[in-house]
């Protein structure tokens, strides 16, 4: 696994979203910042708690001028689901073949329980206004998420 850093130029991606529309990184380059977090499987306690504290930060986010896309494996039928569960309102994408995790460098070897298995590594990535990565936040609590980016949106102005 070999995780892009800050200064990297954001690989581009189209990907599917919950509603199954292209959603492609390109189009918000030079207009918002994009936060782009990689989580393992919609609908699980850690990545619910996420989303959740992401959606609640939504105002805090948008006055930052940074949009959100939660990215994960799972297919965008599930990923409507998670959105109408817990009134997501920031974009959730499919990456059902994890390339776009292969690309950022998030898809990787994990291990639970005593088994090791190939997964997504909970990493998030702050792209700016240039397409280059600002920030990568891979040191943190689920619970704590939002607020760590917040942190680093108010140091970078």
């Amino acid at each position: 696994m070999n995780t892009l850093t800050a200064g990297d130029k954001a690989p581009q991606f189209s990907l599917l979203d919950e509603n199954e529309s292209t959603v492609n990184l390109n189009d918000f380059i030079g207009k918002k910042r994009v936060l782009v977090y990689f989580y393992p499987k919609a609908m699980t306690p850690g990545c619910t708690t996420q989303a959740q504290n992401l959606r609640d930060a939504k105002a805090a986010l948008d006055e930052n001028n940074t949009v959100v896309f939660g990215i994960s494996p799972d297919e965008p039928k599930r990923l409507a689901k998670f959105c109408q569960r817990d009134e997501l309102n920031f974009t959730l994408l499919s990456d059902v073949d994890h390339k776009v995790a292969d690309d950022f460098g998030v898809w990787g070897l994990k291990k639970f329980m005593g088994k090791e298995y190939d997964g997504i590594h909970r990493i998030s990535f702050l792209i700016g206004l240039d397409g280059n990565i600002e920030h990568v936040f891979n040191k943190f609590k689920t619970k704590e998420h939002h607020q760590v980016v917040l942190d680093v949106l108010a140091e970078l102005g």
